[in-house]
């Protein structure tokens, strides 16, 4: 098994009470850079993440996938093997990163996706709006695309070639669902693995208020179907 250069990217919004412990959690030796890209905190989020020992980037643009893009950005001036993404509120566990690279270590996939619905969750994490969404978009896309995805958790690792050649278009809440349609979309070899998931420290940028729910429920449904247009558009 051929150990990769990983780096990681870790979009930030006034997170400043977890994202240390997030740092600190990260497997010890694994990750070669971790990139905070901060999208406009201002509960002091940077200045925490530095001191934890992170490279932090200013994104003063807000939208979830815009952070992305920007750490992406980055990490292309000095390109890693592979680029993982975990979330800044502690609700993953970082530690588990080893078991996203494994497969994608061992020559078995491309991409590698933490799923929450396969693993275990603490009670009440994952906000019922949440879990409904994480149950009708994968089966949306098994039944457009054929593949059967258990859920779109952001704690996910990608081979960083592949992910640029995806040409990701999404700067919002579309983004990771978005990447795992054009996982498909490029045959790309995509593997679910089961992740631990826990109460988030601060409330959800999303799921904690009903508009960010309605608007990211709407955001993902037109992912969906409007990549189905593409795909008929281009094979007609």
């Amino acid at each position: 098994m051929s150990r990769l250069t990983v780096d990681v990217v870790i979009p930030a919004l006034n997170e400043a009470r977890s994202i240390g412990e997030v740092l600190r959690q990260l497997p010890p030796g694994r990750v070669r850079r971790v990139i905070v890209v901060d999208n406009g905190s201002i509960d002091g989020t940077p200045e925490a993440a530095q001191k934890a020992g992170a490279l932090v980037l200013h994104e003063p643009r807000r939208g979830y996938g815009q952070a992305c893009w920007k750490g992406i950005e980055f990490a292309a001036q000095d390109p890693p093997d592979v680029l993982a993404f975990v979330d800044a509120d502690l609700s993953d566990y970082p530690e588990e990163l080893t078991q996203l690279l494994e497969p994608i270590e061992a020559g078995r996939a491309d991409m590698v996706i933490g799923s929450r619905l396969l693993g275990n969750r603490e009670r009440g994490a994952l906000a019922p709006a949440a879990h409904f969404g994480n149950i009708l978009a994968p089966f949306l896309i098994r039944l457009f695309y054929g593949h059967r995805y258990t859920d779109l958790g952001p704690f996910r690792a990608i081979r960083f070639p592949e992910l640029l050649a995806l040409q990701m278009k999404d700067r919002g809440f579309g983004w990771t669902v978005e990447m795992q349609i054009s996982a498909l979309k490029h045959g790309l070899r995509v593997v679910d693995v089961p992740v631990r998931y826990r109460k988030r420290i601060g409330k959800s940028k999303i799921s904690g208020t009903i508009k960010g729910t309605l608007d990211a429920g709407r955001i993902i449904l037109w992912t969906i179907f409007r990549s189905l247009f593409e795909r008929g558009r281009h094979a007609g």
